[in-house]
């Protein structure tokens, strides 16, 4: 029981500290998540989705009407 006791005493107390956040997912995640949660990742979707499908659609079909219609 000795053992046990011992590993518990060595433990920190108190509240966990803030884990820092890390590279550029890490802080998106900090400033749109949890205590500051918004709905701003929502509308950065929408627009990177938008921004997607115009992309493929011009090359796959806009681009051909560059120069003349058919």
């Amino acid at each position: 029981m000795q053992k046990v006791v011992s590993f518990y005493e060595k433990l920190p107390r108190g509240p966990a500290p803030e884990p820092q956040a890390k590279g550029l997912l890490g802080r998106y995640q900090k400033a749109y998540f949890g205590k500051n949660a918004s709905a701003r990742p929502i509308v950065h979707a929408i627009i990177f989705f938008t921004a997607i499908g115009y992309a493929q659609n011009y090359y796959f079909h806009l681009r051909h009407h560059k120069n003349n219609a058919h």
